[in-house]
């Protein structure tokens, strides 16, 4: 007989990859009750019976499964391990979370499709992807031009054009420093 206490640690190496995450039984908990303390024994029961109903679940799944000389263990054999194990209310519970995950797999097949539902050739799509490529750069090209152009304006507000109407530059350190070198 083994020891309770014992069935408190944490597993072994081995036995770890027959365990759920701990980081996801610890969100599981805060979801459901966010506001009570849970110490690390609880934590570690909960993980512990949360691996050990998932595993007597698959074997009764199992034993459905071969019993219908089937390979795959599939949802109406979980459906159906769930009710010879008696647990009722979770079957409905877990008839509702496939039927929902049932709708989601039709819709995403549904959105893959839609590209070859649109009845245009892949080379003709690349094509008009290349043409909107060109046009963007295009517009960046035009808009980077029309900042520079305004930078240059603004350069120009800043040093009017003098009398003959060359633009006066500023004066370089060299011609600041002409009368110093008069000895």
């Amino acid at each position: 007989m083994s020891n309770p206490q014992e069935e408190l640690l944490p597993p072994s190496a081995e036995d770890d990859e027959l365990t759920l995450p701990r980081a996801s039984i610890n969100k599981i908990i805060k979801e459901l009750v966010p506001t009570v303390r849970v110490a690390n024994e609880s934590r570690e029961l909960i993980l512990n019976c949360c691996s050990e109903f998932i595993h007597l679940i698959s074997s009764e799944a199992n034993e459905v499964c071969n019993m219908r000389n089937k390979k795959t263990i599939n949802a109406e054999h979980v459906l159906e391990a769930l009710e010879r194990l008696g647990f009722h209310d979770y079957k409905q519970e877990a008839e509702a979370v496939l039927h929902d995950c049932k709708e989601v797999a039709a819709k995403r097949r549904r959105q893959s499709t839609r590209l070859e539902n649109l009845g245009i050739p892949e080379e003709e799509l690349l094509r008009q992807q290349q043409e909107l490529f060109a046009k963007a750069r295009e517009e960046q090209a035009r808009e980077e031009q029309q900042q520079w152009m305004s930078m240059q304006a603004a350069a120009m507000v800043q040093r009017p054009p003098l009398a003959d109407g060359s633009v006066a530059s500023k004066p370089s350190e060299d011609d600041e420093d002409e009368d110093d070198d008069d000895y």
